[in-house]
């Protein structure tokens, strides 16, 4: 089957954040939005068609999450990851930026702290602060050739005894980074060792570019299975964000009694009538159409890489290993942070999330979605270059 990524979809006027929050967050509202993580793709068709045979029947009461729904997910994590997960590990969650507050609220006190590891995206700073825990930084060493790796000396020594969570971002975002089994392995080896519970964040799991290989955290050793929570969802790789659709998956038996248990008594683990309609289809029917957006969302990392060297030396993109999200190293325009906001906002009527969001390190950076036409990603690239130029 053929799919039409290069199709131009008006998003205006159905209340979409992309869009219609520009103007609240950026002070404008004639902006290219390039920035908030979801892509401006027709989700596959059978996905749409699922929902439509749904609505179809004119009644929408309460409903279960069917075997089948569970089954699907369970094959979907065995063929693309080689994971061999467990029904009894599993639950609906409703959203991971929400699964993040709701583990916080469940397995870290109010005296204990959470870890995180910036640049890193924002939420995993803002929703524990925002729930009264302390957060620490222990920040991603850059290296050289671009790219970052974990510093694991200094995590030794920032993680004292109040530590109880680190946030995990595996694949990373912003960076696109596909962690390897070593640095999986010994991070799991520090959080096991220190009584830390590690909540891996693996949403862009699905979405691994040029033959990377994502792992799932849990899966690497002994160690990580027991001391950790996966979070999981089609929706980044299907776009179909606004279905929200995740689950977890706990292996440890009182970890994730004392996890589901906070949730049950609360009714916050069952889905929503259309999350397993929608994940169903996505990881039954959806392979051809996830196959073909991964090339075309490569094809447009390198446009801006290739543009960048061509156009605009100066801003360096980093190649992701995994997601739509691209890394641009602006820090050669030698711009204040301020300077550089103007220079997207006012000078090249671009929306993209800036670095500073993401923490220690994220400076200098902005991060660029390309999930989009091909067109309207020439367009940003061309605005860019003008008004980089002008900055001469």
């Amino acid at each position: 089957m053929e799919y039409n990524f290069d199709k131009l979809i008006d998003r205006r006027g159905t209340d979409t954040v992309k869009f219609d929050r520009l103007q609240e967050l950026y002070g404008r509202s004639d902006l290219l939005p390039l920035w908030v993580a979801d892509m401006d793709f027709e989700c596959p068709p059978c996905i749409t068609e699922a929902l439509r045979r749904r609505l179809d029947h004119p009644l929408y009461g309460y409903t279960i999450e069917s075997d089948i729904y569970w089954s699907t997910i369970i094959q979907w994590i065995l063929e693309h990851h080689g994971w061999e997960v467990q029904r009894e590990w599993m639950t609906y969650i409703p959203g991971i930026v929400k699964g993040i507050g709701l583990a916080i609220n469940a397995l870290v006190g109010k005296d204990e702290k959470v870890i995180i590891q910036p640049p890193v995206y924002h939420p995993f700073r803002l929703v524990p602060e925002g729930n009264k825990r302390d957060v620490v930084m222990n920040p991603l060493i850059e290296l050289p050739e671009g790219g970052y790796r974990m510093n694991f000396e200094n995590l030794e020594k920032v993680a004292d005894a109040s530590c109880r969570m680190l946030i995990l971002s595996n694949p990373h975002n912003p960076a696109g980074i596909v962690w390897d089994r070593e640095t999986l392995e010994r991070l799991a080896d520090i959080c096991y060792r220190r009584g830390i519970i590690v909540i891996s964040d693996e949403i862009h799991c699905d979405m691994a570019l040029w033959g990377n290989k994502h792992i799932p955290f849990a899966s690497v050793s002994e160690k990580a299975a027991a001391c950790s929570i996966t979070f999981g969802a089609p929706s980044k790789t299907f776009n179909i964000a606004g279905i929200v659709s995740s689950y977890a998956i706990v292996p440890d038996a009182e970890l994730r009694r004392r996890f589901y248990s906070w949730l049950d008594a609360s009714e916050l683990g069952h889905s929503h009538l259309f999350a397993p309609i929608a994940t169903i289809a996505a990881f039954s029917e959806g392979e051809s159409w996830r196959q073909a957006m991964l090339r075309y969302v490569e094809g447009n990392v390198d446009f801006v890489s290739q543009y960048c060297a061509d156009r605009i030396p100066r801003i360096k993109p980093l190649r992701p290993q995994a997601s739509f999200l691209v890394w641009l190293d602006c820090r050669e325009l030698q711009l204040s942070h301020e300077a550089l906001i103007d220079l997207f906002v006012n000078k090249a009527r671009l929306a993209l999330n800036d670095g500073a969001m993401f923490g220690i390190g994220g400076e200098g950076f902005m991060r660029l979605n390309v999930g989009t036409s091909r067109s309207i990603l020439q367009e940003a690239m061309e605005r860019l270059a003008y008004a980089v130029a002008s900055l001469e």
